[in-house]
């Protein structure tokens, strides 16, 4: 099943492959025989959760206490300086990272239980695609694991392909796609299993502006459709405020929620939103709570 098909190009850059495990771990994992609740009260409950990282010199405090409850339908942003804990907070949510201390939910769940129920998806800063698949073979890998049908495979990976545009791309390999494409397949990969809850660390903070906005406008066209509960890690005060409900600013670190922004903004957006003035409120109250002004 995982047999080279296909030479990739001299020099490609393979995707790494701690990303591809965790990939594998995420998506691969045995399920709990047990049932999702019809609707837990939160998506996400986080309380007084605290990680530390033992050191040679001192310990390093990732995260302290910090309290976070998501509803479900919710679209989240995480921002805030780099080192401050954001990609920490959404890999102990993920399960990928122990906490030191604190309790944290998901979908009424450990996030262990949680994780092997396949209660979410997981969009890494990379893409994290098995360069020897194609893109259809990528999408249908998860599924194949979980032991559905090849038919069902085929048409949930078609489905959800369709979802984020790349009808046409079934049979293109990874290395022949741009890397907007890219995440848009690992999008959809995270997709296939109908997760109620989808976390993005960062997803396109490696693509050029123009690609980028076009991927922001994608992303909230789908949230939209689907209104699933997303959490969404970024740098950038633009992507945080087009594309959120709430924007929650994390301080350096020690990783602390200082500020939990609900934004005014019409759940219905488009990409001419961030020239008004309302856009631009917002846009500047997370600049002062991220002490730029």
């Amino acid at each position: 099943m995982f047999g080279l098909t296909t030479a990739p190009p001299a020099g490609m850059k393979l995707a790494s492959m701690r990303q591809n495990k965790l990939t594998v771990r995420l998506a691969f994992s045995h399920p709990v025989p047990t049932p999702l609740s019809p609707e837990p009260e939160f998506a996400v409950a986080v309380r007084r959760a605290s990680v530390v990282y033992p050191a040679a010199d001192a310990p390093v405090r990732a995260l302290s206490e910090v309290d976070l409850t998501i509803t479900p339908g919710e679209f989240v942003a995480l921002i805030g300086p780099s080192g401050c804990g954001k990609t920490t907070l959404l890999r102990v949510i993920a399960d990928l990272e122990p906490i030191s201390a604190g309790e944290v939910l998901v979908n009424g769940m450990s996030p262990h239980d949680a994780r092997l129920a396949r209660a979410y998806g997981y969009v890494f800063q990379a893409p994290a695609l098995f360069p020897w698949r194609t893109v259809l073979a990528n999408v249908m890998l998860p599924l194949q694991i979980q032991g559905r049908s090849p038919q069902d495979c085929r048409a949930v990976a078609l489905e959800q392909l369709s979802r984020v545009g790349l009808q046409g791309f079934e049979g293109r390999y990874p290395w022949q796609l741009s890397g907007g494409q890219q995440q848009r397949v690992s999008i959809a990969r995270a997709l296939g299993f109908e997760p109620r809850l989808l976390m993005m660390d960062e997803p396109f903070g490696a693509l050029d502006e123009i690609t980028r906005d076009r991927l922001n406008e994608q992303l909230q066209q789908l949230w939209q459709r689907e209104k699933r509960t997303v959490v969404f890690v970024t740098h950038s005060i633009a992507e945080a405020v087009y594309l959120s409900t709430r924007i929650v600013v994390m301080s350096p670190r020690p990783g602390r929620i200082v500020k939990d922004i609900r934004s005014p903004l019409p759940e219905t957006r488009h990409l001419g939103l961030r020239d008004t003035p309302e856009f631009m409120a917002v846009a500047h109250e997370l600049r002062e709570a991220l002490g730029h002004d």
